[in-house]
């Protein structure tokens, strides 16, 4: 396999790309002059495999109605075994239009208008907004800030419950903060589902970007295998190959009963994979896809350790340890600025486009969260200009 450069700048403005498309208009930042840190994909091309694929399914010039792909379920079951250690059977798989639609699924199946859905919060926005569009109550437990970093607070959790709880939605690893759950920690959220009677939905898009010299991810269905007749699990390649477009995830489900429940939802709603995504996952999931990857997260922690150490020489500002994802969690609150003006440096005086903490729930109103998936230049560049913004703190 070639060695991918990642250190090519690739302009995606005019494409209809929402990440430097958009900014302009939502954060008042140039894509001119302006760096996209803001929605989470990547600025990088996905493998040649991908390519290749896309390529050889444009060539054939006929783009009808898909039927079974045994490719694509083979390449998912490869890719579970072979890179986190989890024997798939096939009839477990069930595709979506992406995870958040699949996450929009499950509230649908499994609980009613009224009812309340547990999210850790601050977590993937996301899952509030299609837990509210779908008539639902977003129950916000607060994760605990303890030396730097998110754990989970059982204590003041139990304090929380109504009665009217039906889901839990788990973030592992964990979008904004980075954290990779532990194994008991899995096997605590399992027992809490179990003790309360929850649906548990584990979101694992993340699972393959784990930094070096992080705890490993651990599929909660591995861990705890005994959680299956609560469980979903919400796997996609399209965050790790940069191919969200696509818009395809998958749930995957061993409970026959659950399986039914889904199945008849997806029906109801017409849901079904199209032509093109199946194929670039199957291309995906393959050794040379494998070995990008491992190209890729080596990267990326070349620029997670550039960016922190230029946010960290900032007096006030701390950028929280990152185990996993690409997505560096910024705290402000040292600075004692107010959420207002910190943002205004960021924005206007940096030229960069962040998601605002508030966004993810409670607890994250002191925060930025940066997309670090980026040429390294171009990380460097950010760097400098938020050193710049706020230099009379240095």
């Amino acid at each position: 396999m070639a060695q991918p450069d990642f250190d090519e700048i690739i302009d995606r403005t005019g494409t209809h790309c929402s990440k430097w498309d958009d900014m302009q208009a939502i954060y008042g930042v140039s894509p001119g002059d302006g760096i996209a840190m803001w929605v989470a994909d990547m600025d990088f091309r996905p493998p040649a495999p991908v390519q290749r694929a896309v390529e050889a399914m444009a060539a054939h010039g006929i783009y009808g109605y898909p039927g079974a792909n045994p490719d694509y379920v083979g390449a998912i079951r490869w890719w579970m075994d072979s890179r986190h250690g989890w024997q798939v059977e096939p009839e477990w798989i069930l595709s979506a239009h992406g995870l958040v639609n699949g996450t929009a699924i499950c509230v649908d199946a499994f609980t009613q208008p009224g009812d309340r859905v547990i999210v850790m919060t601050p977590v993937y926005h996301a899952f509030a907004r299609v837990i509210r569009a779908s008539g639902r109550e977003v129950a916000e437990f607060p994760l605990a800030l303890q030396d730097g970093q998110y754990r989970m607070d059982w204590e003041g959790w139990q304090r929380l419950l109504t009665g009217r709880e039906r889901m839990l939605i788990l973030c592992s690893p964990h979008n904004p903060g980075g954290r990779v759950w532990s194994a008991e920690e899995l096997r605590q959220v399992a027992d809490f589902c179990a003790a309360h009677d929850l649906i548990l939905v584990s979101d694992e898009i993340h699972h393959d970007l784990v930094m070096p010299g992080s705890p490993r991810h651990r599929v909660l269905a591995t861990v705890v295998p005994e959680a299956a007749p609560r469980l979903v699990t919400l796997t996609a390649a399209t965050k790790t190959f940069n191919i969200a477009g696509a818009h395809i995830g998958n749930l995957i489900v061993a409970d026959e009963g659950l399986r039914k429940r889904l199945q008849g939802r997806l029906m109801a709603l017409g849901i079904s994979p199209g032509l093109f995504g199946p194929g670039m996952v199957a291309a995906a999931y393959s050794p040379e896809g494998a070995a990008w990857v491992d190209a890729l997260v080596a990267y990326l922690d070349g620029n997670r350790r550039l960016f922190d150490e230029g946010v960290n020489a900032i007096p006030g500002i701390r950028s929280m340890p990152l185990q996993a994802t690409y997505l560096a969690w910024v705290d402000f609150s040292g600075t004692g600025m107010e959420r207002a003006e910190f943002t205004r440096r960021v924005e206007q005086g940096a030229r960069i486009a962040a998601n605002h903490g508030g966004t993810f729930g409670t607890g994250g109103e002191d925060f930025l969260r940066f997309n670090i998936a980026t040429p390294r230049a171009r990380v460097a560049e950010a760097v400098a200009r938020l050193q710049e913004a706020f230099r009379d703190l240095q």
